[in-house]
């Protein structure tokens, strides 16, 4: 794909990447994505389910096994994409091996964002080579209203200057900018409980996609001896 695929005419494509375990990938995860790129004017969302986590326990369910429930998951939303480069490296999944690969696949122009929760945000200086991400792509903060915990030093030294207030400041340069943003649903599912509801045999309708939930059921998933630990 080059830096002239995925972009309106006329500008340079604006593409996210989104990670997670994704185990399983639920309807916060989707609708997110979904309000992430309506409120940036993304082109696409990399919804990328991590190999192996640098900072936790690898997941119990096979990583095939999430790619293929995300891509359940997104079926035919417009935009969104089940992105399986992690997932094809050996080894840990860096974030900043990820966004390097997307911005040598888009191009130097190409306006990228790499998308995180609060909590995510706040471990940051722990990140493999994180004072590299900057320089790939800006950082879009998933911000919940309840968390207002102050930053630690390296943090702050590493976004100084750089936040933004709006998608359109944010986006008039490829990478280097911090934007908090408040999307609208907030919808409160944690994987933790989903996986718990899985192997209790409970119900998880309105939590999952239904495709999703048809192939964890279809391949026996979250039965007690799969399931992996905890997370949210």
């Amino acid at each position: 794909m080059c830096a002239s695929d995925g972009g309106v005419s006329g500008r340079a494509p604006r593409i996210a990447m989104l990670g997670g375990t994704f185990d399983p990938v639920h309807l916060g995860h989707l609708r997110s994505a979904v309000e992430l790129r309506e409120a940036l004017a993304l082109d696409r969302v990399h919804m990328i389910p991590v190999h192996v986590p640098p900072h936790r326990a690898a997941p119990g369910i096979a990583a095939g096994d999430r790619l293929a429930m995300l891509a359940a998951g997104i079926g035919d939303t417009p935009g969104l994409l089940a992105d399986d480069r992690e997932i094809r490296r050996s080894g840990h999944s860096f974030s900043v091996d990820t966004l390097a690969s997307l911005r040598a696949e888009y191009g130097e122009q190409a306006r990228l964002v790499m998308a995180v929760g609060h909590d995510a945000f706040l471990g940051l200086p722990q990140w493999h080579q994180y004072e590299r991400l900057l320089s790939l792509a800006h950082v879009v903060v998933l911000d919940r209203p309840d968390h207002a915990a102050p930053l630690a030093p390296e943090l702050a030294a590493l976004i100084a200057g750089r936040e933004v207030a709006t998608a359109e400041a944010l986006m008039a340069a490829p990478a280097g900018g911090v934007l908090r943003l408040s999307l609208p649903s907030r919808m409160a599912i944690a994987a933790t409980e989903v996986r718990r509801r899985l192997q209790r045999g409970q119900s998880v309708r309105y939590l999952l996609a239904e495709a999703t939930e048809r192939y964890i059921a279809a391949q026996g998933l979250y039965r007690e001896s799969t399931a992996g630990a905890d997370e949210s």
